[in-house]
């Protein structure tokens, strides 16, 4: 393991330094609140000449994700960042991307979609492109903001995956907060990352290739098979990332973190920076005798059903908790996740959804207690009255 500086940074500035470490070709940068931070600190590394990125100021979301298609295209290592309405703009060319197989990283600021008009933190905006072909890892907080985004270069260029990758945190609550974390030196994340070694350059004039070509019924299938085919191979590489990432930092990363689960009759599922308090709340509730648990998610795409499954599979009530609404009628799209990957399962807990935190509303510990308060009572009850619960909405 490597020496490493402790610092103060927000999560907008620890993303930012990850890019001047990761030092990109090509950052293509529109600015949305509350990412704006992460392409402005990172144009202060382009003004002197800390990096070698060529900085492509645009016009729009739509057209800083356009600009990263030609420049990964190209053969560039490329990334760009947003935020709600800008990943709404994104919202063709993510998939471009990903049918191209292009490897471009994007750190996304988590904030709600209008309407009405909010610049504060849900998680409307990714999980509404959770099918788009992007590989999705989220941050519980600054640190792992940073981590996440290092890794993901890997992950993303990794000659099985060749995918593009979302790197989430949540908008305010991290990209805005002061915390400590440790930052590696420059030189190890260089040797980390490695040279890019693009696979299919659009500018090889020995290798020809051509990108955007018409497939209907003929090969259109089968262009998007080699792409689920891609993610089913992401799960080994993000393993295997993260084991590499551990023994170099000392911080490794798998696909959840399993807090207290081993034994837990009552378990929580969380995403995001709600994970901590989560996790806080049940270490309170273990002292008073209640085997309570915690699943924090890291990777949302691809999806580690069996994992998760088998994680929770002991436990007798699951709350998953949702920062954003799929306006099914039956709960957010983490709970559907979860409720499907614990179907197959010989006995199964009985699982209810939380969805909270919608435009940047609080949750507080009281009402996180409060879920584990009502998973103790389903579980004392043996039936559930309410299968989704909007926490702390005025209704």
């Amino acid at each position: 393991m490597v020496t490493q500086q402790k610092v103060a940074l927000t999560g907008n500035e620890a993303v930012a330094m990850a890019m001047k470490q990761i030092n990109p070709d090509v950052v293509a940068a529109y600015p949305i609140t509350p990412q704006t931070d992460i392409v402005q600190y990172f144009s202060t590394f382009v003004a002197d000449g800390k990096v070698k990125t060529e900085f492509v100021t645009v016009e729009s979301e739509h057209s800083a994700l356009s600009a990263c298609v030609g420049s990964a295209a190209a053969g560039a290592r490329t990334m760009t960042a947003t935020s709600s309405q800008g990943l709404a703009l994104m919202w063709e060319v993510l998939y471009i991307a990903a049918g191209f197989r292009l490897p471009i990283v994007m750190p996304v600021v988590n904030r709600a979609l209008s309407t009405p008009i909010n610049i504060h933190c849900d998680h409307s905006d990714s999980m509404g492109a959770r099918d788009s072909g992007w590989i999705q890892l989220y941050s519980e907080n600054a640190q792992e903001a940073y981590d996440n985004t290092i890794q993901a270069v890997r992950i993303a260029e990794h000659p099985d995956v060749r995918l593009p990758v979302m790197v989430c945190q949540d908008g305010f609550v991290i990209s805005h907060s002061l915390m400590n974390l440790q930052v590696l030196p420059d030189e190890a994340v260089a040797e980390f990352v490695g040279e890019y070694v693009p696979g299919y350059p659009l500018l090889d004039p020995d290798h020809p290739v051509t990108y955007g070509a018409l497939a209907l019924q003929d090969y259109y299938f089968e262009a998007r098979r080699q792409v689920a085919d891609a993610m089913e191979h992401a799960p080994a590489v993000i393993l295997e990332v993260g084991k590499e990432y551990g023994r170099l930092s000392g911080r490794e990363y798998g696909f959840f973190e399993a807090h207290r689960l081993e034994d837990a009759e009552v378990a929580v599922v969380a995403i995001g920076s709600a994970a901590g308090s989560a996790k806080a709340v049940a270490d309170a509730l273990r002292g008073r005798g209640i085997k309570a648990g915690v699943l924090k998610v890291r990777v949302f795409r691809p999806w580690p059903w069996r994992e998760i499954g088998e994680a929770l599979a002991a436990a007798r009530v699951v709350g998953v908790m949702d920062r954003a609404d799929g306006l099914s009628t039956l709960g957010g799209p983490l709970f559907a996740e979860v409720r499907s990957a614990l179907y197959d399962r010989p006995s199964r807990p009985v699982v209810v959804d939380y969805i909270y935190g919608l435009g940047g509303r609080d949750v507080a510990l009281e009402d996180i207690e409060g879920v584990f308060g009502d998973l103790m009572h389903i579980k004392d009850e043996g039936r559930v009255t309410r299968l989704v619960t909007y926490l702390g909405v005025r209704e």
